[in-house]
C-alpha cells in the first residue's frame, strides 16, 4: 500500500472521525438542554421558549461548524470548495434566491423570542387555527391543536398574522353564560339562579380589584341582552384562571343552569312560529266531487 493510499485513507478516517464527533456533540447538547428545560419548567416554573430555541440555534451551529471543519480536512473536498468559491459570484446569487425564505424564518424567529408575541405553552388563535405553542424552531412555530394534531407555521408566516392570544400578560378569560328565557318566566329568579350558580362553581374566581370592590361594581353580574322572537336572552359573566379552565365552567355551567331552570320551574323556550293558511275559491278544485 503506497503512500498516498495511506493519506486518503487517513483523510477519509479524520473526516469520519470529525463527523461522527459532531454528531454525538450535538446529542450531548440536545439532552443537556432537554434536562435543563425539564429543570426550569417543572421546578422553577420557568418560561422554556428561550431555552428551545437556543437548544435549535446551538445545535444548528455545531453541525455548520462540524461539517465545515470536516471538509476542510480532506484535500480533494478543499479543492472543490476552493474551485466553487472562485465563481462565488454567481454561486452567492443563486444562493441568496434560494435561502431568502429560509433566512426570513431565522429573522423572524428570532424577532418572536425577543418581542414574544407568544411563549412556549400559550394558547393562541392564528385564523381558524386554534392551539397550543408547543415549540419555536428556527423555521417553523409548532402548534399543538386540541385533536393533539401538530400544525407547522413558517415563522415568517406567523409574523405577519393577527394573532389571538389568550396567555399573553394575563390569563384570566372572561366567559359569557348566553341563556334564553320564556316571557313568561320569572326573570328576576332566573337571573339570580345563573349568578349564584356561576359564584358556586370552583373554577369562578373574583376578578375585581379592592377599587372595584370599593366603588360596588358587582360579582358575576347577570343582565338581559336582547328580546328575542321567543325568549328573553340573558347573558352571566364567569371569570376563569385559564382558558382550559374556562372552557370547563362554561360547559358545567350550562348543565348546572339548565337543571337549576327545570327544579325551579324556568322555561327555556323553542323558537316558535305562526303559520297562516289563507283558502280563496281559486284554490278550490272545479269538480265539487273531488
Amino acid at each position: 500500500m503506497n503512500t498516498e493510499t495511506l493519506t486518503n485513507l487517513e483523510n477519509i478516517g479524520i473526516f469520519v472521525g470529525i463527523i461522527i464527533v459532531t454528531v454525538i456533540l450535538a446529542l450531548l447538547v440536545n439532552r443537556f438542554f432537554k434536562r435543563l428545560i425539564d429543570h426550569s419548567t417543572k421546578h422553577l416554573k420557568n418560561d422554556p421558549t428561550n431555552y428551545l430555541f437556543l437548544r435549535h440555534a446551538v445545535i444548528f451551529l455545531i453541525y455548520i461548524v462540524g461539517f465545515s471543519i470536516a471538509i476542510f480536512m480532506m484535500p480533494n473536498l478543499r479543492a472543490l470548495a476552493s474551485s466553487l468559491l472562485a465563481g462565488a459570484g454567481i454561486i452567492a446569487v443563486g444562493i441568496s434566491f434560494a435561502s431568502q425564505h429560509a433566512l426570513s424564518n431565522i429573522i423572524s424567529g428570532i424577532f418572536i423570542i425577543i418581542f414574544k408575541p407568544f411563549r412556549v405553552n400559550d394558547r393562541i388563535k392564528v385564523r381558524e387555527l386554534t392551539g397550543i405553542i408547543e415549540d419555536i424552531t428556527l423555521r417553523h412555530t409548532v402548534i399543538r391543536d386540541f385533536e393533539n394534531k401538530r400544525i407547522i407555521i413558517p415563522n415568517a408566516l406567523i409574523s405577519d398574522e393577527i394573532i389571538v392570544n389568550s396567555d399573553f400578560s394575563d390569563t384570566g378569560i372572561c366567559k359569557w353564560i348566553d341563556i334564553g328565557v320564556s316571557y313568561d318566566s320569572d326573570l328576576l329568579k332566573a337571573k339570580k339562579i345563573i349568578k349564584e350558580e356561576i359564584i358556586n362553581h370552583p373554577l369562578h374566581f373574583d376578578n375585581r380589584t379592592k377599587e372595584m370592590i370599593a366603588d360596588g361594581i358587582e360579582l358575576a353580574p347577570v343582565r338581559v341582552v336582547l328580546l328575542g322572537e321567543s325568549s328573553v336572552n340573558l347573558r352571566g359573566w364567569a371569570w376563569a384562571r385559564n382558558a382550559t379552565d374556562a372552557f370547563a365552567l362554561s360547559c358545567d355551567l350550562m348543565e348546572s343552569i339548565k337543571l337549576r331552570f327545570d327544579k325551579e320551574g324556568i322555561e327555556i323556550p323553542f323558537p316558535h312560529r305562526t303559520l297562516v293558511y289563507k283558502n280563496t275559491k281559486s284554490d278550490l278544485p272545479s269538480n265539487p266531487s273531488l
